[in-house]
């Protein structure tokens, strides 16, 4: 069944930017009134106000719950599930979708969704427009877009974009990469990821790109403002060069050192697991290591990384789609050196949780506040979608 289950703007004007109103929080203080010298005045002065501005930055900053974006292989839509302490997570929507895959996309479904929360509080998604099962949901009458032995398993031509304020409303573009000049011969554009450029005060995309049916290497380009396509032009980011293994589904992390981590899922004929690479500069170059981080016996991909508030840990989080049922895998890590492996959801006397969801499949995190995350739950607790009659696909 394919679910039709969110109204989204879709954005026309490649030029319309929304615009953010800024969160403040009031502080009242108190100034014995007294006589001052007009320099201790504005000694006074610029110290309350630097006083209030590290208090006001503080308090935005307080971002202390977990998001969590995925999607699932039944329905090719966009799922969020939300956690208060990082080891919990309840999916939102009694874990079905709140982004019909059908609604934002070319080939009527989505896969590998990531999100990323910018300094300015504005939520940014990114998606690969595919699906795997469109002849059998009789979206195409072929088992691919494109020929298979030309272009590969899995073939696609662009990425999807979208935009929030509050995680509830959204705003999509369809990014079209295949026309771009120079990328013509690409079979797949997969596994987009998004992280904030602190030096170009942009949002910087990475994704895969498969030429043809080659090797997968790793791509990056600035997006515009208004999040609707590129601002630069694709650039080649990062590509296994020892060994055999390609490498696809990047995620980058600055680490507790200032340095940058790339975590991807490296392939090879039988084999699928995660590795890391390491760069003083987000766009590179990175330096390979050939140590494999993942604890699995089986195969995995999509790694992405978050941190826990308030700690020097972050945790690598991972999709074991070789085993059955999926789940994800959980490593913690302070130095990216030393890995502890946390297990998987549900396993019998770990810490990671799922309260009324299994088998997510390529998730993000990011960082969100407790009342962010207690409003996504009260919102879809009152406006529950469950089936596809219930809200019909609006174009405006």
């Amino acid at each position: 069944m394919v679910w039709n289950v969110f109204s989204i703007k879709q954005s026309h004007n490649p030029f319309c930017q929304s615009t953010l109103l800024p969160i403040t929080t009031l502080y009242h203080v108190h100034i014995q009134q007294q006589l001052i010298k007009p320099k201790k005045m504005k000694k006074a002065f610029l110290l309350l106000f630097a006083v209030l501005t590290a208090m006001s930055v503080s308090a935005k900053k307080k971002n202390d719950a977990y998001l969590m974006v995925y999607f699932s292989d039944s329905d090719h839509c966009i799922h969020m599930a939300v956690s208060m302490d990082g080891y919990s997570f309840t999916a939102v929507n009694d874990n079905y979708p709140v982004i019909a895959g059908d609604t934002v996309a070319e080939q009527k479904g989505v896969r590998d969704p990531h999100i990323m929360r910018a300094p300015d509080g504005m939520f940014y998604m990114a998606a690969t427009d595919l699906h795997i099962f469109a002849q059998q949901a009789g979206h195409r009458t072929t088992q691919w877009e494109r020929d298979q032995q030309e272009f590969g398993w899995g073939n696609n031509k662009n990425l999807v974009l979208l935009k929030s304020k509050d995680l509830i409303h959204w705003e999509h573009s369809l990014l079209r990469v295949q026309p771009m000049e120079g990328f013509h011969d690409i079979g797949a554009t997969w596994a987009p990821q998004l992280i904030w450029d602190e030096q170009k005060k942009a949002v910087m995309i990475y994704w895969t790109i498969r030429r043809g049916n080659g090797a997968c290497k790793l791509y990056y380009a600035y997006a515009n403002k208004e999040f609707t396509g590129f601002a630069t032009e694709p650039t080649l980011l990062f590509e296994k060069t020892k060994g055999d293994h390609t490498a696809l589904d990047g995620d980058i992390v600055k680490g507790n050192d200032d340095r940058y981590y790339l975590h991807y899922a490296a392939y090879d004929e039988g084999f699928s697991g995660v590795m890391v690479a390491v760069s003083d500069n987000l766009t590179g170059p990175y330096a390979f290591q050939p140590e494999i981080i993942d604890k699995e016996e089986k195969a995995c991909e999509a790694p992405n990384v978050w941190k826990r508030y308030g700690t020097d840990t972050f945790v690598l989080m991972y999709d074991c789609f070789g085993t059955s049922p999926h789940n994800f895998g959980f490593l913690e890590t302070t130095d990216f050196k030393t890995y502890t492996d946390i297990g998987h959801f549900n396993d019998e006397g770990g810490k990671m949780k799922t309260t009324n969801f299994t088998s997510p499949k390529h998730g993000a995190v990011t960082a969100i506040s407790k009342k962010q995350a207690q409003s996504l739950l009260d919102y879809w607790q009152k406006n529950p979608v469950h089936t596809d009659h219930q809200i019909r696909r609006r174009r405006p």
